[in-house]
């Protein structure tokens, strides 16, 4: 299969990367055709410019990122808090996570763990690549082969603290070999 170029904000050499449908509506982001590793503060500011939606779905990758240090996924260590994750690593450079606006990376293999937010989304990607989704249940879906997950999007009410833990849960089991633990 053809690879799409990737477009996204944070690592190129990401090893964990959440896939959205949207994009924050700010000019630099909206024509982004690559990948553009982001600068300490440029989450403040997106979360300033674009509103709470895009404060809440940074606020969830972090706090997600700091719960998968429980199942050796380390990317948040040395941080005391997700807060502060977010604010001094989360999405620049080295920090070994992006945030994807292109399709993700069908590759069995891809070393990256892969997340998709949102069930249509997820659904519209289905259809148009075949992504192999095995559904846990409405709202939580698996491609193993893909290292690839589907969750609520990232916001509070839909993908809470309860679903978080679960998700953290299904990436332990199901996509972070030890192999990729080490690495990541």
């Amino acid at each position: 299969m053809k690879h799409s170029p990737l477009v996204g904000l944070g690592d190129s050499n990401a090893q964990f990367k959440v896939y959205i449908a949207n994009r924050p509506k700010l000019p630099q982001y909206l024509s982004l055709s690559s990948q553009l590793t982001l600068k300490q503060n440029d989450i403040a500011t997106i979360g300033q410019a674009c509103g709470n939606g895009w404060r809440k779905v940074f606020n969830v990758y972090a706090k997600l990122m700091f719960a998968l240090q429980a199942q050796g996924v380390h990317l948040a260590n040395g941080f005391s808090s997700w807060q502060q994750y977010r604010d001094q690593r989360m999405l620049q450079s080295q920090s070994s996570t992006a945030l994807m606006f292109s399709p993700p990376v069908l590759d069995e293999q891809q070393p990256a763990i892969q997340v998709i937010c949102g069930r249509t989304y997820a659904q519209q990607l289905d259809a148009e690549y075949g992504l192999r989704l095995f559904w846990l249940n409405a709202e939580f879906a698996v491609s193993p082969m893909y290292r690839l997950f589907v969750c609520p999007y990232f916001d509070y009410r839909q993908l809470s603290n309860l679903k978080i833990a679960y998700l953290q849960t299904l990436i332990g089991e199901y996509g972070a070999s030890a192999n990729a633990k080490e690495r990541l």
